[in-house]
Parts: structure tokens; sequence; C-alpha cells
């Protein structure tokens, strides 16, 4: 704009976005123009603006790596009223050490604004003043959480952090306690009855909310499967307190020491919950299926189970896959049809297989507390014969849903993944060459099938993990949507959630549609709300669980552990540990003995004099140098390093870097 003419941004030199700062300062702008290419932001032309915020930069010169380049001149939308963070008293003022580190700038707490915070507590802090050219942030502390050290606090930090509620509104508490405790009589009425059958649940031991029932039979023709998931609709009416509320959570929320739950207790751990030997009302989905795996057929119900036992995935596996006799004698006349429930299993995954659905088959880490909160060991989560089994079936309920409702021609809440962007697929196809795997490509577009090829070819290989790794983070994060975009991992064109209502809302959105025909009007903004909290609710799952990872490592500093190089950058390259699931920084300061560059197109870091080479994929062993909590770090030297120098100067040398 230059007097009273107006110009469209891009014609000045400017460009919006949103910006997303690195802990050591600097940030990129990503741009509104999806198309655009982000601009790198060095850390003298961040401020006024944080992470977060949607910002207008203007362009100067290109930099040395020929990356657009440019300065924050407007700060268009905050994106940040509160901090959580550890508060440190000062003489004159304190300050807020964020817990997300990449709100980099400092935030100061005037005198008298502390709300009695003792140095050292985690605190939520409302910003009062937003950070100038010059000038700091302000902030006042309107709620203490207690000691930074306490496990409990820690999860509370990571609740108020990403906006989680503690607590449900006194009108849904109220809703909740008027909530049958048992199912009556007159509820029954027009119900498929299926308490005689010997329908079981099959869940994690620490389960409490158990959403659906499970049971398969052999047919003349194959085989039967009867999936009975919570009639958690019969109980939370669209429109009422109970739903506006779970609308708003969108998703149940799992940490280590607790759940944030979509629904109360009353409701999520009581009537809704197949618990055993109690009556419970349900949506049956009942299966014909051939003896090659292919559904041949399906029928959809309002039914009242039974279920026979709560199983956990561990007895299933003792079962079916150790044969253990004592646990065989104990499930008694559940064996047979759990037999031919693992049976069917196999069938289903094959089928998916030959349309070329993607499994991946990545080591999640389960994390054990002691009695204090603290994370005791971190252990490889199983994925055994039993998760299988639930998977498939939940996969073949679901996916006969979303046929049904499109049948019918009803709207549908569909449960997408859009296939890989073009720019991370070149990047892909880039990285697996270095591993001699090709990725096969369709008229320039790579097939679920191709990739589930590499995931076959690596399987067994050293790099199989990382591989895996590298091509999930290539893929698109699967969404709600009101429009059928397909499904690119299930390699299914019609797909959607209809299994766990008690903990996802667009299943409940979708239990009504198929028990009504009716779908509510604003159901792409349902979608959009859903993904949303669905990614806030990943977000904090992932930080609270790499807290207790970083937790877990504190008293390791000096331990040696086998290794893989996950990842490579200019400032160093990151270690996946073999066996605790925890990954770390080993810092190029740390190295020592030469200067190293990174070869991007080879994924390494190359020693300039020595030709010293990390590359990815490589296996090393590597010394836990220093644990940070809260920078959420481990810092890795390799052997002998921390011999020739204390870890404290090559990490003060990176925080100038």
């Amino acid at each position: 704009m230059s007097g009273d003419r107006l110009a469209p941004a891009a014609r000045v030199g400017l460009v919006a976005g949103r910006l997303v700062v690195n802990p050591a300062g600097f940030a990129h702008c990503v741009p509104d123009d999806a198309e655009a290419e982000d601009v790198y932001v060095p850390r003298t032309g961040v401020r006024p603006a944080m992470h977060g915020d949607r910002v207008l930069v203007r362009l100067e010169a290109r930099g040395r790596r020929g990356q657009r380049q440019g300065r924050v001149v407007k700060v268009l939308t905050r994106a940040t009223t509160r901090v959580v963070g550890v508060f440190r008293r000062g003489r004159t003022a304190g300050v807020v050490v964020p817990l997300e580190q990449r709100l980099a700038l400092p935030i100061v707490v005037p005198h008298g604004a502390e709300a009695a915070a003792a140095d050292g507590e985690l605190v939520v802090a409302e910003i009062v003043r937003y950070p100038g050219r010059t000038a700091d942030a302000e902030a006042r502390v309107v709620d203490v959480l207690g000691p930074a050290d306490d496990p409990r606090v820690e999860t509370e930090a990571v609740l108020a952090a990403h906006g989680l509620p503690r607590d449900f509104p006194p009108e849904v508490a109220a809703a909740a306690r008027r909530a049958p405790r048992t199912v009556s009589p007159d509820a029954l009425a027009g119900r498929l009855d299926l308490r005689d059958l010997p329908i079981v649940t099959i869940d994690g031991e620490n389960a409490r909310d158990f959403d659906d029932a499970v049971l398969a039979e052999r047919t003349s023709e194959g085989f039967r499967l009867t999936v009975a998931v919570a009639d958690v609709a019969h109980y939370v009416p669209a429109g009422g307190a109970l739903d506006h509320e779970a609308r708003g959570r969108g998703t149940s929320v799992y940490f280590p020491d607790r759940v944030v739950p979509m629904l109360p207790e009353e409701l999520s751990n009581g009537v809704c919950s197949l618990r055993p030997d109690e009556d419970r009302l349900v949506r049956v989905v009942r299966l014909a299926v051939d003896r090659h795996g292919r559904v041949t057929g399906a029928r959809f119900d309002a039914g009242v189970i039974r279920s026979a036992a709560r199983l956990t995935y561990t007895q299933v596996r003792q079962a079916l896959v150790d044969r253990d006799p004592a646990v065989r004698t104990g499930l008694g006349r559940l064996v047979d049809p759990l037999e031919v429930a693992g049976e069917l299993a196999e069938l289903l995954l094959a089928r998916r297989h030959a349309r070329g659905a993607i499994d991946f088959d990545l080591p999640e880490a389960e994390i054990v507390l002691d009695l204090r909160g603290r994370p005791e060991q971190i252990v490889r989560a199983e994925r055994s014969l039993a998760h299988r089994l639930i998977e498939e079936f939940m996969l073949a309920a679901n996916e006969a849903v979303a046929r049904e409702l499109a049948r019918r021609g009803l709207p549908l809440l569909h449960r997408v993944h859009e296939p890989p962007r073009a720019e991370a697929v070149d990047e892909l196809a880039r990285f697996l060459e270095g591993f001699g795997l090709r990725l096969r490509r369709e008229r320039g577009r790579p097939t679920p099938a191709a990739f589930q090829a590499v995931l076959a070819a690596v399987a067994g290989r050293p790099e199989e993990r990382l591989v895996n790794t590298v091509l999930l983070r290539s893929m698109q994060q699967a969404r709600y949507a009101a429009e059928p975009l397909g499904h690119f991992g299930l390699a299914t064109d019609c797909y959607t959630h209809f299994t766990s209502p008690i903990r996802r809302y667009p299943d409940l959105v979708v239990h009504r549609i198929l028990a009504t025909g009716r779908a509510p009007g604003d159901l792409a903004a349902i979608a959009e709300e859903s993904s949303r909290r669905e990614r806030v609710a990943m977000e904090a799952e992932r930080e609270i669980v790499e807290l207790k990872k970083v937790q877990f490592m504190r008293d390791k500093v000096g331990r040696e552990y086998d290794g893989i190089v996950s990842g490579v950058a200019r400032f160093g390259f990151f270690v996946q540990l073999a066996d605790v699931f925890v990954d770390g920084l080993v810092h190029v300061g740390a190295l020592g003995d030469d200067f190293y560059e990174l070869i991007e197109a080879q994924h390494c870091l190359r020693g300039r004099r020595t030709r010293r080479t990390f590359r990815v994929g490589d296996p090393l062993r590597v010394v836990v140098a220093g644990v940070s909590v809260e920078r959420r770090q481990v810092d890795f030297v390799l052997p002998g390093a921390e011999e020739r120098e204390r870890p404290g100067r090559w990490r003060r040398r990176r925080r100038s870097s």
C-alpha cells in the first residue's frame, strides 16, 4: 500500500502465513498459499511474533542455500494466549520458561503477578503483553500446578498446555448422573436378542471402557462375524448437554497414568461399557464371510447382548498362540469360537493385503509406572494375533457400515487418508534408493501396494524399523471428511469409524446416521472439529510419552546403549536406542575430530577431512551424556567422547550455534 493505493501482498514482496519457530530461535513462515515455498526467518527477524502466530513477512534477498528469506513485519493473528511452564523467581521480577520450546522468547512475570508461585513450580500464565521489537512479553500467573518434578503435576501441565479439560461442567455431570445404571426391560423392545451367544470383549489389561464385543462362527459357506458395539446414541441424545460436551472434546485422551474421557464415567465405564454378565444395548454388525475372506453379506440391527467374558489380549494370545493348557481350560467353551476367530482374522488380513492395504510394523513403547507415577520401565508393547484379531474385525465392521450408508445414499462422516503428496513421494523414493529399494509408481503416483511391497522387501533387515518410520512420515495424516476421498492406507474407497462410540465422537455420529437415516446438517463442521481434536489428543499423548521417556533416562547418564542413526541435520544426528525406545541427539560439537557437513541426498553427515560418515540406518553405540527434562531432550556422545570433553561444553556451543 502506498498512500491510498492498495496492492496484493505478493506484489509488494509480502507473504502471509503461519510462523513455525525452531527452539534455536529462527523460524519458517508457512504461506497461506499451499503451493508457495516456505520463507526462512532468521532469529533477528522473528520479533514481535511468537510460534504459531499468523504473520506478514517481507521478503529479502535469498539465503546462502537459495531459500526464500524474510523478516516479520506484522502479526496478523496471535496463536498463544496462555503458556504453561516453570516459574523462576528473580530479584525484581520472575520469568516463565515455557514447556513449549518453540516459544523461544522470554516471558516476564512482573512483581505481584506471581499468584504465590514458588521458584521451580509449574504454572499456567496468561499473556498480558505480547513481545515487541525490543520489549519482552509479559504474563500473569493464573494457576499454580505444583512442583515441576512431580509426575502427576507434569501430566496436569500437558493437559493445560493443550487445553484439555480436567473436569466435566456441572450440567454435563448432572446429565450423566441421571443416566440409568442398568438396562430397563422397556429398552429391549424390538431389539435382536443375542444374550445367549458366547460373545466376548477383548482389550488391554488396564482397559475400563469396553466399546465392542465379537464372535466368530462357522457356517456352511464359511463364517459369520458378529461385532456388537455399545449403543451410546441411546443414552446420549443429539443436541443435549452430554452430546455438546462430547463434540467439544472429540475423543478420549489416553496417558500412561490416566484417561481424559470423552464421556463421564457413569456412561463410559458404566451403562455403555460392555461389562461381562450384564445386559447391554448395542448396535450389531453381522457379516457373512466366505472361505477366502471375502464379505458376501451384511446385516445391521439394534440388539442386546450379555458379554460372556472380559478377555485380555494376553489371555487370547496364551490360548491361541502359546496353546497354554491352563488358560485354555479356564476359558472352557470360549476356546472354540476363539479358534474360529483367529482363523477368520488371518483370512481377512490376507484379503486386505491382496488388495494392497498397508500394514506398518512399528514397535510402540509401553511405559510401566511405579506407584508415584514415575517411569519404572519402557518395554516393547505386545502386538500378537489377539491384537490383529480385533483390528481385522473392527476394520471389517467399519467398512461394512460405510458401504451400507453409501448404498442407501446417506451423507456420511468418512474416515479418509489421502495419497502422499508428490514432493513427499519424490523424497521418499530418493531415500529408499540409498537402501537399494525401489518405489514403484503407476502414472507417476505410488499405489498402496507399492508401499506394501517396500515393507515386505525390508522385513528382517537391520533398517526395517527405520524404513517403516520414514514411509509412515511420508504419508498424509488420516482425518474425517464429509466427502468420500478414499483411504490410501487401507486401499479402499469407502471407510468410516463406527466401532468406538464411547471414545470417539465421529463414531457416535455414524451410529445416529445408521439408526435414523438422517445426518446432521453441519457434517463438514463436525469432520473438521473432530480432526482438530484428534490432532490435539495425539500431540498431548505423544508429549507425555516423550516426557516419561526423558524421565526414565534421567538416572542413566554414563550408560552405553546400542542404537541406529534415525535422522541427520546440520547440527548433528539423532539415534534411536535399540531396546528402550528412546531417541537422543549426538551434536556435531561432541564429535570434535572434524568439521561435519550434511549431505542431504545421501542422508548422512560426513567429515570434511576424515571422510568419516554417519548415515541414516547405521548401527552404532552411544553413551548417555546428559538429560534435560525441561527441554525434553536426551544427549548422546560416542564412546570415549565423554572423557575427551565434558558434555556441558558442547551443549553450550550448540545453544550459540
